[in-house]
């Protein structure tokens, strides 16, 4: 007769798992609605099903994994992700294209390309769990010149990636890098004696680029010899119906097909906003024309408790390390949901930034979930010990 501690170690999180088949419904019948309706010869829904059963293995090994083994492999894992994009830059056109201007993929033969910053997100994630568990189990007694060392060690252990996916150029990816940097800054314990300062001067200097952009372009072409044409995005984020028939193309149209499903949307298959690459960054503006405001709701409200569960999990378990890693995962979770949603609706700009788990896109889908097999792997083994005094 099994025991109940017994029965714990064979228990998955499937309130985690519910979540995730629901994801996956909404990401099939959309990328199916998608690549019916759009100008694509690709059967994209039976390649996203099948990078889903890839990132069920990917779960099922990481599963295995407890916190000391995941500690062990992290500097494997984030040297590997090292090697992998500053081989982006050395590469032949023959192993690494330029893709729209950016050269972030591999082409792998059988699996027409892999984006390495996808996984590089969870591997920058690992190392600064690592990073800030081993810093406090060394620095029991918490000073400003330690809290000042710890700023300085996240802030290398993201800029390394940072500048290489910087050279792509794909500022999307970058900004992901900065979002989990500060989730996990926010949560490392460093005194606020020290992030106020750096947090206003920063916001502040953002602040005042972002006025001269928009009002004063000549300046930064002048000091800084930055075109006002680079710009662009900003400025048909800011006005997209001025340029509708350029930068600002994609986001009228979105606008427009989002606008168009009002409440409860045209019905499934009945689009009638022609919309490029709707089944990749602009996965939302079909939820919201075919299934309005409701179906749009329903999604968002599927990744709060997906959000919800991660925090619930790392507040229950007692390893600081774990708990690190669900604020990462969150923290890349949240800017992505954030930023993706945002751009289809005219909140944010532009930056090509797919939804998770929904979106299609081999090498997102598998980094999402490398992503949440951590989380998986956290909730296996704190059930393991929930009845012990450590997780």
């Amino acid at each position: 007769m099994m025991t109940s501690n017994q029965k714990n170690n064979t228990r998955l999180d499937y309130g985690l798992v519910m979540i995730l088949f629901l994801l996956f419904l909404a990401s099939c019948i959309s990328i199916y609605s998608a690549q019916t309706t759009g100008q694509y010869g690709e059967n994209f829904l039976l390649k996203q099903v099948i990078w889903y059963a890839v990132g069920i293995g990917i779960i099922a090994g990481v599963i295995t994994l407890d916190s000391e083994q995941l500690r062990k492999l992290t500097w494997f894992a984030y040297g590997f992700g090292i090697i992998l994009l500053a081989g982006l830059i050395v590469a032949p056109s023959s192993i690494a294209p330029t893709i729209n201007g950016a050269k972030s993929w591999y082409r792998v033969p059988g699996l027409s390309s892999l984006q390495p910053s996808e996984f590089v997100k969870v591997f920058i994630i690992l190392a600064l769990a690592r990073v800030i568990h081993d810093h406090h189990q060394k620095n029991t007694i918490k000073t400003i010149s330690s809290d000042i060392w710890l700023l300085i060690k996240i802030g290398l252990v993201t800029f390394v990636p940072l500048m290489l996916v910087m050279q792509q150029p794909d500022l999307g990816t970058s900004l992901v890098f900065l979002a989990i940097m500060l989730g996990m800054i926010f949560i490392s314990g460093i005194s606020w004696k020290i992030l106020v300062p750096i947090f206003g001067t920063g916001i502040t200097l953002i602040s005042v680029i972002f006025y001269f952009v928009i009002w004063k372009p000549q300046i930064l072409e002048k000091y800084l010899g930055v075109k006002e044409y680079q710009f662009g995005r900003i400025y048909s984020w800011l006005d997209p119906y001025n340029y509708q028939s350029t930068t600002g193309f994609q986001l009228t149209r979105s606008l427009l097909a989002i606008g168009s499903g009002e409440t409860t949307g045209k019905g499934y298959g009945t689009r009638e906003v022609y919309l490029p690459e709707s089944h990749t960054d602009f996965i939302f503006s079909i939820v919201g024309e075919e299934f309005g405001f409701v179906g749009a709701s329903v999604l968002i409200s599927l990744f709060f408790l997906l959000v919800y569960q991660i925090t619930k999990i790392g507040m229950e378990t007692k390893n600081d390390f774990y708990t690190y890693l669900c604020v990462g995962v969150i923290s890349m979770i949240t800017f992505h949901v954030f930023q993706n949603i945002g751009m289809t609706i005219g909140l944010l700009p532009i930056t090509g930034i797919p939804l998770p788990f929904v979106s299609y896109g081999g090498s997102s889908l598998m980094g999402n979930m490398l992503a949440i097999s951590l989380i998986f792997s956290i909730r296996y083994h704190y059930k393991k010990y929930m009845f012990s005094t450590s997780a």
